[in-house]
């Protein structure tokens, strides 16, 4: 485990703590917990670049083209 030294305007440090003490862990569990959460949606959002420039806008609707242009059954309804 890495040891890292953080400067943090006292008004982020307070709320960090009052957060963290809601959740019942540490402020460090807290900010690992939120580093963790922005590098998976870093890599998540990288990763779908990535997938998108694989695909085919034409392949794409040749598959869109094959469903049928039907209604959706009452209980498929957002309204």
């Amino acid at each position: 485990m890495s040891t890292l030294s953080l400067r943090l305007p006292d008004s982020l440090h307070d709320e960090l703590r009052r957060l963290a003490e809601q959740e019942g862990i540490s402020i460090n569990q807290f900010i690992a917990s939120a580093a963790a959460e922005k590098l998976s949606a870093l890599r998540t959002a990288s990763y779908l670049k990535q997938r998108a420039l694989k695909g085919s806008r034409k392949e794409f609707e040749a598959v869109l083209a094959k469903v049928p242009d039907i209604s959706a059954p009452e209980s498929d309804r957002l309204e």
